[in-house]
């Protein structure tokens, strides 16, 4: 079986992953909040992890992979104050919050699928979780490092930090983290600013609230990961990952809990993925640069020169290492696009090439420098700068300067297979179109579903402009009384 070696964060350092029960694997990878539509910040740690996922398998291990859905408890700024950030969208928007859930669900699973992102072993939801959540507050209140104020349960940091250390993954200072700390208006239930909550009690207006024994309310946004991961992967498994914005406070407090609660960190290998920037900036709304997928794949952005396929996108992605910023430019990705077409075409050109009784070309050394690459923390931009250095002798082959003999031939289009389709996950030409005629199908039914909400609502501004916009791009729509249908012109 092929070693990998991975870059644990907790440790700082590569290690050979070895897994807890070997061949199988437990990876749980934290999910999309799902308040709004998927971005460009929501396709690299899925295209990371969805690659580690692929050679886990490719390389002979069986995987769970639980990949979670926050529909519940996440409120604003990432603390412990303010109004839950599904519950704000479904007041403006005047629906229920688990409409806000379902359609930004599916908008999320819709580009997943676009950028061939396999789906994961299992999906778990917050909100389907309640009772395993409050089970585990129990099992911290029990521990003695928690406790209860006003119908909430806070976490006492203070306390753990004695006996523990709060602040192994993120290499924060529990003094210099107090010192950096202010008071906040509204948190004076809690004995001390760094304590977090497993349970919060809700306001009256609070829209999402579950009964338990300390109030009616709702869990911590921290505390679902933990409890997701221990039942569906136990006490102790083997890789936790995400981004690294979630490295503080979001992870620091999942190790911080399950240690409290089972004597132990449930996590063996941490891994964190870096972020995505635009022309230099981190990408946000108030800067004008924030991009949804559906946005880059129709080019409708205004800093957009085009429209971008989902694979391009991914190949983008794949292009720098996963523990390196990004950046985002229209430059950037027209080289990524025209770079994967050179690496789908020279898989073409390898089907065609004529065979000799001898080879001129190392297949077997290019095997191993592929390999090794990947092996290498998932060293995805070396594995790639590899294949592009293959098309040389492959370009020469097809010349007439190199020869190759069938067998050859055969583990060099098996490689190339192998790397650009089932680990790096990328499509051929044909696959693409296809994907894109369903992403396409899927694009217009979202927009004529906004149209009759609009119409609903009495939108009628609303409700032309949607039509007028698809009318004019080719689509062709009849009103029914039970809604629409439609056709390309």
């Amino acid at each position: 079986m092929q070693k990998l070696v991975i870059y644990n964060t907790l440790r700082r350092k590569k290690e050979e992953f070895a897994p807890i029960n070997p061949p199988h694997v437990g990876m749980y990878v934290c999910g999309p909040t799902v308040y709004g539509e998927a971005h460009l910040g929501h396709a690299r740690p899925s295209v990371t992890f969805d690659v580690l996922f692929r050679y886990l398998q490719h390389i002979g291990y069986k995987v769970r992979y639980v990949r979670n859905i926050t529909d519940v408890g996440h409120l604003e700024n990432d603390a412990d104050t303010g109004e839950d950030k599904i519950a704000k969208k479904a007041r403006l928007e005047q629906l229920e919050p688990m409409e806000i859930v379902q359609l930004y669900t599916l908008n999320y699973h819709d580009c997943m699928k676009a950028l061939n992102v396999l789906p994961p072993s299992i999906e778990p939801r917050a909100s389907g979780h309640i009772i395993e959540q409050q089970e585990y507050v129990q099992r911290i209140l029990d521990s003695g490092f928690a406790y209860e104020s006003q119908g909430s349960v806070y976490f006492d940091v203070e306390k753990y930090n004695k006996q523990h250390n709060y602040g192994i993954l993120s290499g924060r200072n529990i003094d210099d983290m107090l010192s950096n700390t202010r008071s906040l208006d509204g948190q004076d239930e809690k004995r001390a600013p760094l304590d977090f909550a497993l349970w919060k009690k809700a306001k009256p207006e609070h829209i999402m609230q579950w009964n338990s024994v300390w109030s009616k309310g709702f869990p911590g946004w921290h505390l679902e990961c933990s409890a997701m991961g221990e039942k569906y992967l136990g006490k102790e498994f083997d890789i936790h990952g995400g981004g690294m914005d979630l490295m503080f406070p979001h992870h620091e407090c999942e190790i911080a809990q399950s240690t409290a609660a089972n004597g132990k960190s449930a996590v063996r290998y941490w891994i964190h993925n870096n972020m995505i920037t635009i022309n230099g900036q981190k990408m946000g709304k108030s800067l004008g640069n924030f991009i949804t997928l559906q946005e880059l794949f129709s080019g409708s952005h205004k800093i957009l020169e085009q429209a971008y396929t989902p694979m391009t996108i991914r190949f983008f992605i794949l292009q720098a290492h996963y523990r390196s910023t990004l950046d985002f430019s229209n430059e950037a990705l027209q080289a990524a696009q025209k770079g994967m077409e050179r690496l789908l075409q020279g898989y073409q050109t390898i089907q065609k090439l004529p065979v000799s009784v001898q080879s001129t070309v190392q297949v077997n050394e290019l095997s191993t420098k592929c390999y090794d690459a990947i092996s290498d923390d998932l060293n995805t931009p070396i594995l790639i700068s590899h294949l592009f250095v293959a098309l040389k002798d492959i370009q020469a082959i097809a010349a007439g300067a190199a020869t190759i003999t069938q067998a050859d031939k055969d583990v060099l289009e098996k490689l190339y297979r192998v790397f650009l389709f089932d680990i790096l996950g990328l499509q051929s030409q044909a696959d693409q179109q296809s994907n894109n005629s369903e992403l396409l199908h899927t694009a217009i039914e979202m927009l004529l579903q906004a149209r009759l909400d609009a119409k609903k609502n009495k939108d009628f501004a609303k409700s032309d402009e949607i039509r007028n916009t698809l009318t004019n791009l080719g689509v062709v729509i009849k009103d029914t009384k039970d809604g629409y249908e439609w056709s390309l012109a």
